[in-house]
């Protein structure tokens, strides 16, 4: 196939679902000479607009049939897409069956994804599924040597900059960009129907699994300086950091996302409902985590588990910000905020911060939702559910002679939930509603243990306590201690009552330490590793 770098638009077939935009690309193309065919919906939408439109029917013979189901699946609509405009022989074909060539195809496609994301029933997901524009859209994409093809309206004005840049023609560069974008855009919309129908018919792990996204924004580098990154959404309405509204501060980095996304995750199990609750997050771990009387009260419980760490940290809160708590969080330097909502008041007070980013949120992410997480490996990916695991109270069993009180009670399962959203081997210390020690991401447990110990001693040194806050605490851990070595480093610490997954062959041996050492201890029969 050859064809020379320019090619002229003089006909243009649109058929769009989304209408945004519409008429005054059809003004403007009509304006530059181009002649227009469409279909259905959309050849209305454009006759209303002064617009000279020939039906595709009338290039067919054929009307649209079955619901709209049948209107573009014909030779003469895909031989003017296909055909390859220096090949003698499809020349030929066109001119023997009289098909027109189309130089343009403007198609976005039926609402799939927003349809699903409405909690249509399946037959209606089902009429949603388009076919006639995917099957054009990979036809014109193909034939990009010659044909322009464009499935966002985001496009709509690079196109026509380029038709006048270019005396109403194309370039095969421009041609290519769009032919990638389309493809990206069938290959989404393929993703969506699969993954929506694996979900209906109960599928699991169905033969092959498609992810997709949508680009969000360029990033200026990845984890490291040396790393290209680029951050894309996935259509999903779950409130985060995907789909808040970023107030004041530069863009977001890669690691910023990262953070920020775990923060607010972490909040969001805290019903607001039940009161203010704060979680500050470094590097993707709790350095503190509290509930308080007031949001304020939250922010400096939180702040107080570990002051060193929260230094250049990110803040979320299950409540909308408002001043007080901007001015206490303002004292510190702080790389994100993201809350529900924050006052004009508290925006203010950040606005001052130039260098801080406020996001907000209009809501907080279900902690209990359905959904996939994929991690990638060499060579494939790792595709598992959401952990959504809470504890049922009815199923949590006191395994030593000591039982908490109902306040210890209350801080196990505030501990457990932390520990959920902290790297493992996870163990974390909580008082009175709040965070006095985390350890995270260690190879060995009971050096989780003393990290978290020490670092709630090093803290309570800087705050003048007489006594490291892990005295009189309790401790989660996110999965069982299989020796009794853990257990008795927390019982060390000062820790009284303990909240762990239970499962090990020594937990006979870790019950009687426990009982030994005179702490209560229960076991939830749920493990919550997060590497």
């Amino acid at each position: 196939m050859t064809s020379t770098d320019l090619q002229p638009l003089r006909r243009a077939l649109l058929s769009v679902s989304d209408k945004s935009g519409l008429l005054q690309l059809g003004h403007a193309l009509a304006a530059r000479g181009v002649e227009l065919l469409s279909t259905g919906g959309t050849a209305a939408a454009l006759r209303e607009g002064g617009l000279r439109v020939i039906d595709v029917a009338d290039v067919t013979g054929f009307p649209e049939m079955m619901d709209g189901r049948v209107k573009t699946l014909h030779p003469r609509v895909h031989g003017g897409l296909l055909a390859v405009r220096d090949d003698a022989a499809h020349i030929a074909a066109l001119q023997e069956h009289a098909i027109l060539p189309i130089d343009l195809l403007v198609v976005n496609l039926y609402p799939f994804e927003a349809t699903v994301a409405a909690g249509r029933d399946y037959d209606t997901c089902v009429e949603n599924i388009d076919i006639g524009g995917p099957a054009m859209i990979r036809a014109a994409a193909k034939n990009h040597a010659y044909v322009a093809v464009v499935v966002d309206t985001s496009d709509y004005a690079p196109l026509l900059a380029e038709l006048d840049a270019n005396g109403g023609q194309t370039t095969q560069a421009f041609r290519q960009m769009l032919a990638q974008a389309a493809y990206a855009r069938t290959a989404a919309y393929d993703a969506a129907v699969s993954t929506w129908m694996a979900g209906a018919i109960g599928e699991d792990a169905p033969r092959r699994r498609a992810f997709a996204g949508t680009l969000a924004q360029t990033l200026r580098y990845g984890e490291n300086p040396h790393q290209s990154a680029a951050f894309y959404t996935d259509g999903s309405a779950r409130p985060g950091v995907a789909t808040a509204r970023q107030h004041q501060g530069k863009e977001l980095s890669y690691n910023n996302i990262n953070d920020t996304d775990a923060a607010f995750e972490l909040v969001s199990e805290f019903d607001p409902a039940e009161g203010p609750a704060c979680a500050i997050i470094k590097h993707a771990n709790p350095c503190g985590v509290a509930r308080g009387a007031t949001l304020l009260d939250a922010y400096r419980a939180a702040f107080d588990c570990d002051r060193t760490s929260a230094f250049g940290g990110i803040v979320a809160l299950n409540m909308p910000l408002e001043e007080a708590t901007a001015r206490e969080i303002a004292g510190i330097f702080t790389e994100v905020v993201i809350a529900p909502g924050a006052s004009p008041e508290a925006m203010a007070v950040f606005s001052a911060k130039k260098s801080l980013r406020l996001l907000t949120t209009d809501g907080l992410p279900d902690p209990r939702a359905d959904g996939l997480m994929m991690r990638q490996v060499a060579g494939g990916f790792l595709v598992q559910d959401r952990d959504n695991g809470r504890l049922d109270p009815a199923h949590v069993r006191v395994v030593t002679a000591k039982h908490p009180t109902a306040a210890q009670m209350a801080d196990l399962y505030f501990a457990w939930t932390v520990a959920k959203h902290v790297k493992s081997n996870a163990i974390v210390y909580v008082k009175d509603g709040a965070t006095v020690g985390v350890g995270a991401g260690q190879m060995s447990r009971v050096d989780s243990t003393r990290i978290a110990a020490r670092k709630s001693q090093d803290m309570a040194e800087a705050l003048g306590l007489s006594a490291p806050l892990t005295k009189g605490a309790v401790v989660a851990s996110d999965a069982f201690f299989p020796f009794a070595d853990g257990l008795l480093a927390a019982a060390e610490a000062g820790a009284v009552a303990v909240i762990q997954p239970g499962g090990s062959i020594k937990d006979a041996e870790v019950i009687a330490a426990a009982d030994a050492a005179g702490i209560a201890m229960v076991f939830t029969g749920m493990r919550h590793f997060r590497h």
